[in-house]
């Protein structure tokens, strides 16, 4: 009874990091408005504070992404927590531009280390492939929550003439709150290999087939759904029909719909097939990007929102088979290195539609891109559905390192 309450705490502990640490990157759109009109500064300036937080997790998933493999999961959430939450504190004390954007890279840093260290603890808790990814779903899922409790949060502050810094003290608090819940729960033992191996971290991690194909998979989503967060609001500016209302919502519609379909894919995804599952929700964002560029902005506003039903389960289903393609006690490199090309797409993607853009003049090419993106997810997805080529390696890992038969969903 004991080891299903630390189970339960432990999953509380990962679905709360992922909520919290959302709360301030996806408020960033908020944020920069009120640095552009406090320092002065063109939107490419202040865009710095986006792309030094991406650079930060980036650099932390590729470079101390084996932390949770060497220190333990415990140390390595616990040490990139109290960095966060650091970070988090002294946001209230800044005043200027480069001293806040030096916290940017630092807490990207933080949250680049402790987030390996969940990912790597979600194969712990785990008792095959399939419920990884079935666990993986949910943890995104609370991810989603954050990143609409977060820009809420904040839209509320600043109405009342409150600083955005503040809400960094909020996470900051909340972090702390973590910390002390990490420190006081009991954690699933990592298993080790029944024989030692010599290891390189994140070196072996880049060498493997599986991680190298479903972090280029996770490259071309992270394009795409970036061009809906990033870009849609400026597409649907001209939208002058009947749905005005959801052209001024479309985001906060999209991010509705992406969490409420991580939910449901983590009920999904251990009944069905994840192969056929991702291939045909592919197929249903390709035909989002497609229709709305084919129909304009009066097919666009509808369908660009609705794409956040069926991108909810890529990424997750995506990031936890790259990660199950390895043994347990290389979960944190692995997972650092798809979080590192995770952060490159969404620095490289909205650079490169931003750019498309403004040498043809019209933002709707960003979106032909963003379309070709899907497109060749869609088709890398669908190749993966016909021949299965990791239904080998995720059997011998049920059996290695779950202790038991592959079921037929998670091959």
């Amino acid at each position: 009874m004991k080891s299903h309450h630390s189970l339960a705490l432990v999953k509380t502990l990962t679905y709360a990091m992922f909520a919290m640490f959302a709360m301030t990157t996806d408020s960033v759109g908020l944020i920069i408005p009120e640095i552009v009109k406090t320092f002065r500064l063109t939107l490419t300036a202040a865009g710095t504070f986006q792309y030094a937080t991406m650079a930060g997790i980036a650099v932390a998933g590729l470079c101390l992404g084996t932390l949770a493999d060497r220190l333990g999961r415990r140390r390595t959430i616990v040490i990139g927590l109290t960095a966060f939450a650091a970070a988090s504190f002294l946001f209230v004390i800044g005043k200027t531009f480069l001293f806040f954007v030096v916290l940017m890279a630092l807490s990207g840093l933080a949250i680049g280390v402790f987030k390996t260290g969940a990912l790597a603890l979600v194969g712990d808790i785990s008792s095959s492939t399939t419920e990884h990814t079935s666990i993986m779903n949910t943890v995104e899922g609370f991810f989603s929550v954050g990143s609409i409790v977060g820009p809420g949060v904040l839209a509320y502050l600043l109405t009342r003439g409150v600083s955005w810094q503040w809400l960094y003290a909020i996470a900051g608090t909340m972090c702390v709150l973590l910390i002390v819940t990490a420190l006081s729960v009991t954690y699933p033992a990592s298993k080790s290999p029944v024989t030692p191996r010599p290891r390189n971290g994140t070196v072996d991690a880049v060498k493997s087939p599986y991680v190298l194909a479903f972090s280029v998979g996770v490259f071309l989503y992270v394009g795409v759904e970036a061009a809906i967060y990033v870009w849609m609001p400026t597409l649907l500016a001209n939208y002058r029909g009947r749905a005005t209302w959801l052209a001024a919502y479309g985001i906060s519609v999209f991010f509705a719909l992406r969490a409420a379909g991580r939910f449901v894919g983590a009920w999904m995804l251990v009944r069905w097939k994840w192969q056929a599952a991702v291939a045909a929700l592919s197929g249903g964002i390709l035909a989002c990007f497609a229709l709305s560029i084919a129909g304009g902005l009066e097919w666009a506003v509808y369908l660009l929102p609705a794409s956040g039903l069926f991108m909810a389960v890529i990424y997750p289903t995506l990031n936890s088979k790259g990660i199950s393609c390895v043994p347990k006690d290389e979960h944190g490199a692995a997972a650092g290195v798809i979080l590192f090309f995770t952060c490159v797409s969404a620095v490289v993607a909205p650079l490169a539609m931003g750019a498309l853009s403004d040498v043809t003049g019209q933002i709707v090419y960003g979106f032909w891109l963003a379309t070709g993106l899907a497109a060749l997810l869609f088709a890398g997805l669908v190749v993966n559905w016909l021949t299965n080529p990791t239904a080998t390696v995720l059997a011998r890992v049920d059996v290695n390192d779950y202790g038991q038969a592959s079921d037929s969903h998670a091959v």
